[in-house]
């Protein structure tokens, strides 16, 4: 078929040494070509193939991430022969599949450098690399949280998947006073809130706590000082904040754990508010710290009370907030 004719692909086999590649195909063509490392890679013995030359192969140049689909790669005008390395197959594909350099680029980074590659600064072309896609099929990777305890080996197309749920994934700094990217596990994150956040750290699994706020009528949304309580060698988030659902403006005291899921559950906490013989009471369970803040917050999870009731609370003209939310944590038998 012609060059110009279509986007159908002629297929063309031959199982030819590697050697016999090498001399078919100019190596001034191939030189760059990341597909090129693969078949240098695998000459000789496959079970020798480097992980760290694979990785390469599979990073994107800019966020320096391993890509998935869809891979992007430099349009070009000629047609390449490339070894699929997998197959032992030499494929030969129609024009603009290849560039002369090979370079890739992943989805997400292809709009961030406006369709100009990044190493050559070609103009890149909306063609998917599916050879780059069916090397990475091939694969099997390590959970990038090795590091932090988790051994499993997903195939690379699950192993995304995989790290967002990880349980040795880093935590999320819980501090809700300003936006923190900080993260970390437990004990990192626990010396970063009391140096960096300089937060209140509490022993106990009892506590009372007063929230005061002069002129209350003029603050619509707040958020109070995040207190870090230690009880049964596990840490806990008391969280106060001012909002509104829909009209109505409310204050709202509820409970994280650090640490996962699973393990909240096995606690439960009380809060409590009253003044004037009057008592009003929650009682739940913590929410992870997976769950960031401001979720807990929107899905009403805690303890909510209207700034009505919190000012009759708080005694005096009701011009001043000083309300006192007393709370227990327990654990589950």
């Amino acid at each position: 078929m012609a060059p110009s004719g279509g986007s159908c692909k002629e297929v063309i086999e031959s199982r030819v040494t590697f050697s016999d590649y090498d001399m078919a195909t100019s190596s001034a063509d191939l030189r760059g070509s990341p597909l090129r490392k693969t078949a240098t890679a695998l000459s000789g013995n496959l079970g020798s193939t480097s992980m760290n030359d694979v990785h390469e192969l599979l990073e994107c140049p800019v966020c320096v991430n391993l890509m998935y689909p869809p891979i992007y790669q430099v349009d070009s005008p000629k047609a390449k022969v490339f070894q699929d390395a997998f197959s032992l197959r030499f494929i030969v594909l129609s024009e603009s599949e290849l560039c002369p350099n090979g370079h890739t680029v992943c989805s997400t980074c292809k709009t961030r450098v406006h369709n100009c590659c990044p190493t050559c600064r070609n103009e890149l072309g909306n063609i998917r690399c599916l050879a780059l896609e069916k090397v990475a099929e091939s694969l099997e990777l390590p959970c990038s949280y090795q590091i932090l305890g988790c051994h499993d080996i997903f195939p690379y197309y699950s192993k995304l998947k995989h790290e967002k749920n990880c349980r040795y994934r880093p935590y999320s700094c819980p501090y809700a006073g300003a936006e923190c990217s900080v993260t970390g596990d437990i004990p990192f994150l626990v010396m970063h809130l009391k140096n960096d956040h300089k937060v209140d750290m509490h022993d106990g699994c009892t506590f009372n706590h007063r929230y005061v706020k002069s002129n209350p009528h003029e603050v619509e949304n707040a958020t109070w000082m995040l207190t870090v309580f230690n009880c049964f060698g596990r840490q806990f988030c008391l969280h106060f904040e001012a909002f509104h659902i829909g009209m109505a403006p409310v204050y709202m005291a509820f409970l994280r754990f650090m640490g996962d899921e699973d393990e909240a559950r096995q606690f439960s906490y009380s809060l409590e508010v009253g003044g004037s013989g009057r008592k009003f009471m929650w009682q739940g369970v913590p929410r992870s710290i997976r769950d960031s803040h401001r979720k807990v917050r929107d899905s009403q999870d805690g303890l909510i009370i209207q700034r009505n009731l919190a000012l009759y609370f708080s005694g005096g003209d009701r011009q001043e907030l000083k309300l006192k939310v007393a709370g227990r944590i327990w654990k589950e038998q």
